[in-house]
């Protein structure tokens, strides 16, 4: 599997959880802290963490030391790819499916 294919897995599986998007929604707004997310997302501090860390895995989001605390921040750039990748396979299906017909 290609590089970019698998990227593209790992976003679409990234986002195939519900509060992974609201976190997301959330950081692309404003750079955060996992305790500040915390504070507006009900869930647990630790599942904060571990979405974070999946969305991070994804490339989705990113982070910068502030003081003690991260800050998270999304990254557009990527979920812009990611989209242009699908685009592109829905484009292929659609002539394929085109040549059967």
């Amino acid at each position: 599997m290609s590089h970019d294919l698998e990227h593209l897995r790992q976003v679409c599986s990234a986002l195939g959880e519900a509060t992974r998007w609201q976190i997301l929604g959330k950081v692309a707004a404003n750079e955060l802290s996992a305790s500040a997310l915390a504070d507006t997302v009900p869930v647990s501090r630790q599942a904060i963490a571990k979405h974070l860390a999946a969305l991070q895995a994804a490339e989705l989001v990113s982070s910068r030391r502030v003081g003690r605390e991260l800050r998270y921040s999304a990254r557009p750039d990527v979920l812009g790819e990611s989209a242009r990748h699908l685009g592109e396979i829905a484009a292929a299906w659609s002539l394929r499916a085109a040549d059967v017909s």
